[in-house]
């Protein structure tokens, strides 16, 4: 899955690939100076967080990303029911009703699958 976020200053992988990198100098510091293992310790901890946030941008961007989309899916609808209004048509809601039902069935399906 690619890294999908709005903030494309953001490099997950080059962080990540940074991370990686630091945590090898981190143990191999530690191997030769073994006296400063609280410090090591809690630089590896430190790093070990960056992985989490990184998933965490992830998960959040992609959230971003499907609530975005939603709105203006929505925005679309209203557009829509809007012009069928004006054009006279019988059941000018059914955009809005239809695109509502439709973001409604996705989000029971996304619950069921967490």
């Amino acid at each position: 899955m690619p890294n999908i976020h709005p903030n494309p200053d953001i490099d997950l992988q080059q962080i990540s690939t940074r991370n990686t990198h630091a945590c090898q100098i981190v143990v191999g510091c530690a191997s030769v100076l073994p006296t400063l293992a609280d410090m090591w310790q809690a630089l590896g901890d430190a790093l070990s967080d960056t992985a989490a946030l990184a998933a965490q941008v992830t998960r959040l961007s992609a959230e971003l990303e499907r609530v975005r989309l939603d709105r203006a899916n929505l925005r679309a609808a209203m557009r829509a029911t809007l012009a069928a209004h004006a054009d006279g048509e019988p059941n000018p809601l059914w955009y809005l009703q239809d695109e509502l039902s439709a973001q409604e069935s996705a989000s029971a399906v996304s619950r069921r699958l967490r």
